[in-house]
């Protein structure tokens, strides 16, 4: 403080506006540094998120075709059930009828 007491009021008064400036600067600067890295962590964080939904749809859509193969399937052996209880129906049916 001696030292500003010994450049006088005025020149001090620009002295400590100057620093008090540069700590202000100095404060914003590191801020936008600190926001920027965050803002980078955060854009890979959702390319990461992004990606990983990508293969999620992926797969649903696997699945799905999957599921849509195996109702074909299911459907087919429907009818061939179908196809087998009538023939028994008509072999039983041919049966009694003989008897």
């Amino acid at each position: 403080m001696t030292f500003l007491a010994a450049i006088g009021w005025p020149a001090a008064t620009i002295v400590i506006a100057i620093l008090g400036f540069l700590t202000i600067v100095t404060a914003v600067s590191v801020w936008q540094v600190f926001a920027t890295g965050r803002r980078a962590i955060g854009d890979e964080g959702g390319k990461q998120y992004r990606r990983l939904a990508e293969e999620l749809a992926e797969m649903q859509r696997e699945t799905t075709t999957e599921l849509q193969k195996a109702n074909e399937a299911l459907a087919e052996l429907r009818s061939q059930t179908e196809e087998l209880k009538s023939g028994l129906r008509e072999l039983d049916r041919i049966l009694k009828a003989v008897e």
